[in-house]
């Protein structure tokens, strides 16, 4: 196996080395995904295994336009409703499993994660190879998620045996993940599609998070770089700390961009590169706690778990 995976923009070359059992690295409008078929068991505990992830931790079912969901998952009306409204596009359902969910993609729970990426590319792929593919984020488990092919190779190297390059993400974070599996709806994973959103779509309130880990992203520390970072609540005191540790000689970035759709799809291509210029650490804005702006929060304050600049 070369020491770096073939980039390729040929979705058949990619079709043949997922339908022959291997592993490839897809683009989806969220982020790059680590993809394998759903019906070879084999490939997908090496999905786990060249992500470090754990075997417990559920893997979203992307599944093409044209797929009956309804063969993996029990809907009920809210679950319709969204998946109507929402699909193709970055929202991710819980619902109760179907008996042809293997317990290797689900963690052994009851419940399974279903997603159809708005991605072209990845649409083409998947009509083509006619069944559904797990796709869980192409880097190493708890590391900072990749948005382009490039990233997929600096993180994983030849363990990948193919990647398909679709261009940078057109969102850049990963999708809203969404509890139907009661018809008390929760929000277990923030996204582009936003609580209000969600909430007009299905014309009842959503119920607080509660219960245990059970969806991607659940954890309290993940999309993780390898730098500390800090988060600040203002402009002006991010700019103050900023000050501070270039008195103590600290070789800071500050991250923040005003837009917060801009915000999401520069955020992990941010926080690589100040992996690579070797900052000490990442001084990080925190966006407006609405809209797309909560899913950044939630990204943010997950990846700074565990960080202690100092002062």
């Amino acid at each position: 196996m070369p020491e770096t995976p073939l980039i390729t923009t040929d979705i058949t070359a990619v079709a043949d080395i997922l339908s022959a059992g291997g592993v490839a690295a897809i683009p989806t409008e969220t982020v790059y995904g680590l993809a394998a078929l759903v019906t070879f068991p084999d490939a997908i505990r090496r999905v786990f295994d060249i992500k470090n992830r754990p075997y417990d931790h559920p893997l979203i079912i992307h599944l093409g336009p044209n797929e009956d969901p309804t063969r993996w998952g029990h809907f009920n009306t809210h679950a319709h409703q969204l998946a109507t409204t929402c699909w193709p596009g970055p929202l991710t359902l819980l619902v109760p499993r179907t008996d042809i969910v293997a317990d290797v993609i689900t963690g052994g729970r009851d419940s399974v994660a279903l997603r159809v990426p708005a991605h072209p590319m990845t649409q083409e792929l998947l009509s083509v190879i006619q069944t559904g593919l797990v796709a869980p984020s192409a880097n190493t488990f708890g590391h900072v998620s990749p948005t382009t092919a490039q990233h997929v190779a600096d993180d994983l190297g030849s363990q990948v045996d193919i990647i398909l390059d679709g261009g940078p993400c057109s969102i850049g974070i990963e999708s809203t993940i969404v509890d139907c599996t009661t018809n008390d709806v929760q929000i277990v994973r923030p996204g582009a599609i936003t609580p209000d959103e969600i909430t007009k779509i299905i014309v009842v309130p959503l119920a607080q998070l509660s219960g245990p880990s059970r969806a991607p992203g659940m954890l309290v520390s993940h999309y993780a770089p390898r730098i500390p970072m800090e988060l600040v609540q203002s402009l002006r005191e991010g700019r103050d700390l900023l000050m501070r540790y270039q008195r103590k000689y600290r070789h800071c970035v500050l991250l923040h961009h005003p837009d917060p759709v801009d915000y999401a799809v520069h955020l992990y291509t941010d926080l690589r590169k100040a992996e690579d210029m070797d900052y000490d650490c990442i001084i990080a804005v925190m966006p407006p706690n609405e809209g797309i702006g909560i899913a950044i929060r939630d990204r943010l304050t997950k990846a700074a778990v565990g960080s202690n600049p100092t002062h």
